[in-house]
């Protein structure tokens, strides 16, 4: 059963964000991972409009999803975005059986 890595955040500084956008593809590939949607347009229908960027990530299971966020090399290139000021994020692994019948 699929599992959906649901992330969503405010970059403070680009440049230094884009340190760990480079990086994530491979790292998420390596899982089993695939980006459904990065960035592009999004609009806040309810909630806080804090949010600025949203991510999809489909993985083929749940434990694959979390041992990429566990993973040493994540853990690496989301230094460049935990770094002061870089960003803020919300991130969220769902298991698709608990929303598909």
């Amino acid at each position: 059963m699929p599992a959906y890595w649901l992330a969503r955040s405010v970059i403070h500084d680009p440049v230094a964000y884009k340190r760990y956008t480079d990086q994530v593809p491979n790292i998420i590939s390596q899982f089993g991972g695939r980006v459904l949607g990065r960035g592009g347009r999004a609009q806040v229908m309810e909630g806080p409009q804090k949010w600025q960027r949203f991510v999809v990530l489909e993985f083929p299971t749940f434990e694959d999803g979390v041992h990429c966020f566990e993973s040493e090399i994540y853990k690496n290139a989301a230094a460049h975005r935990r770094a002061s000021g870089v960003s803020e994020a919300e991130i969220v692994m769902l298991d698709a059986g608990e929303f598909t019948t």
